[in-house]
């Protein structure tokens, strides 16, 4: 990953004082996945997607965030929850561990191709042949202060919708075009878009996307796997 991916210093700085609300799509992961079926929230800050979904009827949901101080601050407000503080490169497990990884407000903070191609490689092979990725995330902002900021960090950056918050962190907001292309490798079962508020309190257009695992052996566009 690039450097500006790794962001662990700015996300324990603010783990105290930002709100997150983006939102899972509950009825499409109703719709795929049985009380019992094992979660892997990855990215899940303080754990506000693990507690909806424990309050939903999931049993079996993990928890994992690479900043400790999100994770001391989940365990403070939801001592039932499974949290742990560990970063996504460490998620070196058994394949087919999960029947779901969600990434929430996940790879905004991971700006390059590279880091998010990674990652997004790494959490399918921990899903179970059929299992699911939920990745859920901010588009492309179609607003002037959005738009004036994407023109003005691509220089830096080399891709528009990357840009730099005035606290520091580097963030990207994602074309439809660049998630489809990130995940090519998954077979897309949904992918809608919704409103939402920023963790800054900005109203923001996001994407729901759900992906499913292809069994081994599968053509990918008529090619043999990768």
């Amino acid at each position: 990953m690039n450097d500006c991916d790794d962001q662990g210093d700015f996300w324990n700085r603010v783990a105290w004082e930002k709100s997150f609300s983006l939102p899972v799509n509950m009825d499409l992961l109703r719709a795929h996945l049985a009380p019992e079926s094992r979660i892997l929230d990855s990215g899940c800050g303080y754990g506000r997607t693990c507690d909806e979904l424990t309050r939903a009827g999931y049993a079996n949901v993990v928890g994992v965030d690479s900043s400790t101080e999100m994770i001391r601050r989940g365990r403070q407000m939801h001592s039932d929850l499974r949290l742990q503080a560990l970063p996504a490169s460490s998620l070196i497990g058994p394949d087919n561990t999960y029947d779901a990884v969600l990434l929430v407000a996940v790879l905004t903070g991971v700006p390059s191709d590279r880091g998010q191609r990674t990652l997004v490689a790494a959490m399918t092979q921990l899903l179970r042949p059929s299992g699911i990725l939920h990745i859920c995330d901010y588009l492309l902002q179609d607003d002037e202060r959005n738009q004036r900021r994407y023109r003005e960090s691509v220089g830096e950056f080399g891709t528009f919708g990357v840009f730099r918050l005035p606290e520091g962190a580097v963030m990207r907001h994602h074309s439809p075009d660049w998630i489809e292309a990130l995940t090519a490798g998954l077979e897309t079962l949904d992918m809608r878009r919704a409103d939402a508020v920023t963790m800054n309190g900005h109203a923001a257009r996001m994407f729901q996307y759900l992906g499913q695992r292809r069994a081994a052996g599968a053509l990918i566009a008529g090619r043999a796997p990768l």
